[in-house]
């Protein structure tokens, strides 16, 4: 009877596990159908693009942009509410974040330009947090205390959200260290060319100028007739 009470309390423990993972997993699932938009798309020279996003009164969104490639890595960023007001405005920037509260009910619509350039085009990452995220439990009652499978789920579940917010960091930053490295390398291959052809026409010069200085000069004499 101990024996069956000891596998009764292990079966209850392990679905209790299984439960807690499950809901762990159609959390991320929720987060990531619902909430955000997340995009890298190249934005041609003379070229402007825009997004809309519907969005309900109270709800708190975060835009974060940054310039991945591209002439000086910087575009115009601009943001309008339902009504065509605009929330957020800058121009020639890098990088940048905004966050604000929607006022008012409807679809909102932020644009990227890179209309000021004239030849160059550019690589552009955005991420659009639209509402918070959802509770990790939500079917359970929040007047009681978690436990601590339910508590270590939590932490995992914060961590794994830093995590994947470092890695977008860092591959945002390789993807810009190796654009500009690219580029260096193109320009110093055109700078040795360059110098190379100098060089050259250098070396001709010059031997050409000391053939000249000891080449021998034909001299010519004239008979005058008495």
């Amino acid at each position: 009877m101990l024996f069956n009470d000891d596998l009764k309390s292990k079966m209850y423990s392990y679905h209790g596990t299984i439960r807690v993972l499950v809901q762990v997993l159609w959390a991320y699932l929720l987060c990531g159908w619902t909430f955000g938009s997340e995009l890298t798309f190249e934005l041609p020279d003379n070229a402007k693009q825009c997004f809309y996003e519907d969005i309900t009164i109270g709800t708190k969104c975060t835009l974060e942009f940054q310039v991945v490639t591209g002439g000086h890595y910087d575009v115009d960023c601009r943001l309008e509410d339902a009504d065509g007001t605009v929330l957020y405005k800058e121009m020639k920037k890098q990088y940048d974040s905004f966050t604000f509260t929607a006022a008012k009910n409807g679809t909102y619509k932020f644009c990227f330009s890179n209309e000021f350039s004239t030849f160059t085009h550019k690589t552009v990452y955005f991420d659009f947090q639209v509402g918070e995220d959802p509770p990790l439990f939500p079917n359970e009652n929040r007047v009681t205390a978690l436990t601590q499978m339910e508590s270590a789920c939590v932490s995992i579940h914060e961590a794994l959200k830093s995590v994947i917010d470092y890695q977008t960091h860092f591959r945002l930053r390789e993807a810009q260290g190796r654009s500009r490295a690219e580029d260096l390398n193109t320009r110093v291959a055109f700078w040795s060319i360059g110098e190379a052809l100098i060089l050259l026409v250098v070396s001709i010069s010059q031997v050409v100028l000391l053939r000249s200085f000891f080449s021998d000069r034909k001299t010519t004499t004239t008979r005058v007739g008495s």
